[in-house]
């Protein structure tokens, strides 16, 4: 199987971090942010992974090579200009069946042969791992009308909302609505998709997720992974995606 990561990006609220490293390669305990997602979609089934880079490109390159030293496949693809989240895709040749695309720098436990298997099984164009996430305003909100009248005040709510988590899977017909070497963002493509009456599909998960927004967030993934890391990556035998849509533990073979 084949997965898209998006590597491209500056990372500018990570600054100064990312002034001299990109984003994906942010370490992360003893490894960059983006080996663990790779390690994690090798033990899903992935064998081949496009890098798509701009920002930093040849450390990216430098560091990751051609996947030897993790087992995979890996090549590069590089933007010439920023195309945003899901323009980039069109420049990925060999995107001819179901494929992962997933931000370079997420931090999860997500089950990935399970997302697949969720995603082969519902039929859908695509689907979009969700997490849930509560956001306090603690503030009163006023509520008004097209005419401006005050129609309720909450007093410091919580909303609770269903958020990507950057990590979909695609079925190679989503190409179609992307336009080549455009610029497009993956909430354009995803209301592109339900226009056009394509199935698109969530798949929520409630375990542990974050991405490296911002510095706050990337010295709480550093404490939750060395806290967690038998969670990020079990040692125990890889959990393989099959194209029927089942997925089964692979038995270890001792050398």
């Amino acid at each position: 199987m084949k997965a898209v990561i998006l590597a491209g990006g500056k990372g500018t609220r990570l600054k100064p971090y990312t002034t001299i490293l990109p984003k994906p390669l942010m370490p992360i305990g003893d490894m960059p942010i983006l080996e663990i997602l790779l390690r994690q979609m090798k033990r899903a089934g992935v064998d081949e992974a496009v890098l798509t880079v701009g920002h930093l490109a040849e450390m990216l390159r430098l560091f990751f090579q051609d996947g030897e030293k993790l087992g995979l496949s890996i090549t590069y693809s590089y933007e010439d200009a920023p195309l945003g989240t899901a323009g980039p895709l069109s420049l990925v040749d060999g995107l001819d069946r179901t494929f992962l695309v997933a931000n370079g720098d997420v931090l999860t436990t997500l089950p990935l042969a399970n997302l697949l298997a969720h995603h082969h099984l519902s039929g859908a164009a695509a689907t979009i791992a969700m997490h849930r996430r509560k956001v306090h305003i603690d503030l009163g909100v006023i509520e008004q009308n097209s005419d401006g009248h005050v129609t309720g005040y909450i007093e410091k709510p919580t909303y609770d909302f269903m958020v990507s988590m950057g990590i979909y899977v695609f079925e190679p017909r989503v190409l179609d609505y992307i336009p080549a070497n455009a610029y497009l963002d993956f909430p354009d493509l995803v209301k592109r998709l339900i226009a056009a009456d394509e199935i698109v599909t969530g798949f929520p998960f409630d375990g542990y997720w974050q991405d490296l927004g911002r510095a706050d967030d990337y010295e709480r993934a550093i404490e939750d992974f060395d806290r967690m890391k038998a969670e990020f990556l079990p040692p125990e035998a890889p959990l393989i995606y099959s194209t029927n849509g089942a997925s089964h533990y692979a038995a270890a073979k001792q050398a």
